[in-house]
């Protein structure tokens, strides 16, 4: 089978190098020539453990192609992807027109019966609108459009299309789900559960899930609060709660508030699809506030190591990304720290294994130094924070921390270490949920 993936982003990419590992022939598509002329060599212009390796392999193997020109692309695959960006517009609602451009293009193009599947995350009634659009085009009809979401972490996609918890297919036709389910075949063979239902509540099932996800963060870091006022300890709360079967451990760690492509986006296009339903999700509402108000809180617990005074002081912080294994900077609770400490006088020494040239882009270069490894980042600081919780800080030589740093301080905001064992090397130690 042929398919075209339309959009070389995150999900894009991604999704056309598993499928060219299942064995499918594969034609990803992009108008950056570019970014095109970089992958042809195997080279990605994203952070994602084992994906590069991926990408060099199948195009070495002659399966995974990559082209500029969707026309060809079109008239040669029998299923199409649609996996551009849903950029947030300024009210929070999904900006629609990329997806709209592309099933203009696919309508324009098409000679033949074709599956067009939606892979991005899009609004409830997106389908209804790309098979409008395609459908003033081919108004005989000879199309099915479907919703395939995508459920990718970042860092850990590619284990997570070969080995995924489901798969969602929501289509019309009986024809177009028994095409994706073959498309999918390989996953027959380790029992991956399969949801087969309409678009519509395709559409909506991605947007639930990511939202239900986020207000799990957004409830442990409510109780990791009152944790502090009590003399708690939100670890052993949210343990006791995860070994419950009904709600379980994964989400349940307190931190600075989540972040990225995804929770941010989604909860805030959720709330907007709903408010134009006339059915509120207050809930939602709710969890986006909580969650910017805990990136606000995360700054204060800097400042208040610094004794409420910032100003002249210098903050040695490891970790940029919005979470470890992936240079995504995008809605980081590091980017509410650093803006911060920057407002409050402060200047900043920033290292991550990743994120660098995102968050330069993103902050730019002044009153921040971007350092080549967590103890230059450190040095002559006068006080320390973990934002992201990368595996090497884990390991650090505290004892050689402490040496370096101007004061012995520690701002842990992802709960890395043992208060305990901080605190008997000489720090003053603040994290999240616990005293």
């Amino acid at each position: 089978m042929n398919i075209t993936v339309i959009g070389t982003g995150y999900v894009g990419l991604v999704t056309g190098t598993c499928f060219a590992e299942f064995g499918v022939r594969v034609t990803c598509v992009d108008k950056d020539p570019a970014k095109i002329d970089a992958l042809k060599k195997g080279k990605i212009p994203i952070y994602e453990p084992g994906l590069e390796e991926l990408v060099q392999k199948n195009i070495e193997d002659g399966r995974l192609h990559f082209t500029t020109d969707l026309g060809p692309s079109v008239k040669q695959s029998l299923v199409l992807f649609i996996a551009v960006g849903t950029p947030p517009r300024g009210d929070g609602s999904a900006d629609l027109s990329y997806v709209e451009e592309v099933a203009h293009s696919i309508g324009q193009n098409m000679d033949g019966y074709k599956v067009i599947v939606t892979k991005s995350t899009v609004p409830v009634g997106t389908g209804e609108r790309i098979q409008k659009i395609i459908a003033q085009h081919r108004p005989a009809g000879d199309f099915d459009v479907a919703s395939n979401p995508e459920f990718l972490r970042e860092g850990s996609a590619v284990e997570d299309f070969m080995r995924p918890d489901r798969v969602v297919i929501g289509a019309r036709s009986d024809q177009a789900v028994a095409i994706l389910q073959d498309l999918y075949r390989p996953l027959y063979l380790i029992e991956t559960p399969f949801v087969i239902t309409n678009v519509a509540t395709a559409e909506l099932i991605k947007y639930a899930s990511n939202a239900f996800l986020a207000t799990k963060i957004s409830f442990i870091n409510e109780m990791g609060n009152i944790c502090e006022r009590i003399g708690g300890d939100i670890n052993i709360v949210a343990k006791a709660m995860g070994l419950d079967g009904r709600i379980g451990p994964k989400f349940l760690h307190a931190g600075p508030g989540y972040g990225g492509s995804c929770f941010p986006k989604d909860t805030r296009a959720l709330t907007q699809i709903a408010n134009a339903l006339d059915q509120p999700t207050k809930i939602v509402e709710t969890v986006v506030e909580v969650n910017e108000a805990q990136k606000r809180r995360a700054f204060e617990k800097v400042l208040q190591a610094a004794g409420g005074d910032l100003k002249g002081k210098v903050v040695g912080l490891l970790g940029l990304s919005f979470k470890p294994n992936t240079d995504d900077f995008r809605e980081s609770p590091a980017e509410v720290v650093v803006r911060g400490i920057l407002a409050e006088g402060g200047t900043v020494q920033a290292y991550d294994p990743a994120a660098t040239d995102q968050a330069r882009e993103t902050l730019g270069d002044q009153g921040i130094t971007y350092c080549k490894n967590a103890y230059e980042a450190v040095e002559g600081a006068d006080l320390m924070v973990v934002v992201t919780e990368w595996n090497q800080f884990r390991l650090l030589n505290l004892t050689q921390c402490r040496d370096l740093l101007k004061n012995p301080i520690l701002v842990d905001l992802r709960n890395v270490y043992q208060p305990e064992n901080v605190r008997k090397l000489g720090f003053e130690y603040i994290s999240v949920g616990r005293v």
